[in-house]
This record gives structure tokens, sequence and C-alpha cells, in this order.
């Protein structure tokens, strides 16, 4: 409460002057294409380790076996990709694109796909390996297509941009805070 009387009023304005934080949606809709991206890397992964392990098992194929762990391992890097963690980009700037993502992603999509068993006995390996291949396939495509548009590049800046607003947000609120124990030790110095 001010010298007049009044604190309680100008406090319900101040915090309605307060910028609200709204979340971009398009920020939003690359978060979830992300997920989606993650998990069909994962199916991708889970299909290749079970394709590895029957090969491996049978012992006829060990060349896919091993073709197969590589797959794993190279859709290891597309989930950690998809986390847009620092230490990724920093050793492997082509994954910072959106069109070199989409390309490990096809190559990821196309050693999936590929050596399907033409024996006829794994029909449901088969269809496995098509599905996980064909999804991350058509995930590929879309981040080429968006990093020709220069999509990731406007992700980037808005993401920014929300950053800035985030830290300014919490400076107003901290600079606030700081105002009303100024305030505070005024009304108690004015009193002694």
């Amino acid at each position: 409460m001010d010298r007049n009387g009044n604190g309680d009023e100008e406090n319900s304005q101040r915090a309605s002057m307060r910028p609200r934080s709204r979340v971009d949606p398009f920020l939003i809709v690359c978060k979830c294409f992300s997920v989606v991206v993650s998990l069909t890397a994962i199916l991708c992964i889970a299909v290749n380790v079970y394709s590895a392990v029957v090969s491996f098992k049978n012992g006829s194929d060990v060349f896919d076996g091993i073709f197969r762990c590589y797959a794993v391992a190279i859709a290891f890097f597309v989930v950690l990709a998809e986390t847009e963690w620092g230490f990724i980009f920093k050793f492997w700037r082509m994954l910072e694109y959106w069109a070199g993502r989409g390309m490990l992603q096809i190559f990821v999509a196309v050693m999936t796909r590929a050596f399907p068993d033409t024996s006829g006995k794994q029909n449901y390996l088969v269809l496995l390996q098509n599905i996980a291949s064909y999804l991350l396939l058509a995930c590929g495509a879309i981040y080429v297509i968006s990093g020709i548009l220069c999509i990731g590049f406007l992700k980037r800046a808005r993401q920014n941009k929300e950053i800035t607003r985030e830290q300014a947000a919490k400076d107003l609120e901290e600079l606030e805070q700081r105002r009303e124990e100024l305030e505070a030790l005024l009304l108690l110095q004015e009193r002694a």
C-alpha cells in the first residue's frame, strides 16, 4: 500500500499491464513434428535391431546383420538430432539444417528398407520394415522440402524471439519485485 492507500489498485493495474506469455503455435507444430520423427526413428531402430538379431541367429546372412547394426547407429543420430542438443550440432553442423536432417532420415529409411526377406518366411518383419522406412522417408522428405523453403531458419528466429521475450518478462518481474521491496523499505523509513 502506498502513502495514499492505493496499493492494491496500483498492483492490479501493474499486473494487467504485464505482457502475457503466449505460446507460438508454429513452434508447437515444429515440436510435435520433431516428436513424430523421433518416434519413427525409434521404430526404425527397433526394426533394425530385430532384423540384426534374426540375421545373426540364422547365421546365414551375417552381412545383413552388420548392415542393420550400422542402420541402428545412424538412426540413433536421427533421434539425437531431433533433441536439438547443442553438443550434437557442434560436431555435426549438417544436422542443424533441416535439409541435412532430412537427407539423413531418408538414408536411414533406405537402409531400413534394404535387403528385405525374399524367402517369404518372415512377412511380418518385411511389413514392419516397410512401415518404418516409409514413415521415416516421408518425414525426411518433409524436412528436405522445409529446409529448401527455409522453414528451419524461420523456426530458429521464432525460438530466439521467444527466448528474448521470456528473458524480458523475467527481468521485468525481478524489477517489479525489487521495486516493491524498495517501496516497503521506504515506508518503514518514513514511519520511523
